[in-house]
């Protein structure tokens, strides 16, 4: 468990479920800013439920349903995430995801970069152009694509289209990263320039990933929280 005065993202009571399946049950927990906290447990626990919770991807589920608190520091303050006063669109800019799957927007690696960009409605090209760069830089992957950047995002490597998604997560400078098991489809190589990524993030983001990788989480994780039939049977 981190210091109180260091928790990031603060749970308490929190049970979800898909209609009738009760996934998550009662959990209360804290995670540590600046830190690697890895979700572990066997398939079909709710780990990846978990992340999706942080920024309310959920909320288009048929039937899906949420009772609990969860509390964000973003901006300087706690926010509760559910309350309406929250903005969804401001908390997924603070709170970015990337998936197991890499998925590249059908369009050059750039404009992938700079989607969320033109989401939030920034328009001065200059501060784009920095701001890609500077995202693809922390996504260890400028030095390998600043002469391609006007090429489809689509013929990189499974590994490059990765970094291409942290960058893009990273572009609106999130508090919050969730990764979804982020190299659990990329090769040996590949998965170790991730996990060397995942630990510099660390110094300006909070990371909470889901990991079936133990080796992995040994390597790269601050804290670990296990489930087992939808509760954290260790923090």
């Amino acid at each position: 468990m981190p210091p109180p005065g260091d928790v990031k993202i603060k749970v308490r009571n929190l049970s979800f479920a898909y209609k009738e399946n009760t996934v998550l049950k009662d959990l209360t927990l804290d995670i540590a800013a600046l830190a690697v906290t890895a979700v572990v447990g066997p398939s079909g626990q709710g780990k990846s439920t978990l992340l999706s919770i942080f920024n309310r991807l959920w909320e288009d589920i048929p039937g899906a349903h949420l009772r609990g608190r969860v509390h964000i520091h973003l901006n300087g303050d706690y926010q509760d995430i559910y309350h309406r006063s929250c903005s969804l669109p401001a908390l997924r800019r603070q709170v970015g995801m990337v998936f197991q799957i890499p998925n590249p927007l059908p369009m050059s690696i750039y404009k992938n970069v700079a989607f969320p960009l033109k989401l939030s409605g920034e328009s001065n090209k200059r501060q784009k152009r920095l701001a890609v760069e500077r995202a693809l830089k922390q996504a260890f992957l400028w030095d390998e694509v600043q002469d391609r950047l006007h090429e489809d995002a689509r013929h990189l490597s499974g590994g490059q289209q990765q970094r291409l998604c942290i960058a893009r997560a990273l572009v609106l400078k999130p508090e919050v990263l969730l990764l979804d098991e982020p190299t659990s489809s990329l090769d040996a190589a590949a998965t170790e320039i991730v996990e060397q990524l995942i630990m510099r993030l660390k110094e300006n983001c909070t990371i909470v990933m889901v990991s079936h990788d133990m080796a992995q989480v040994e390597r790269v994780a601050d804290y670990g929280l296990t489930l087992l039939g939808g509760r954290v049977v260790n923090k």
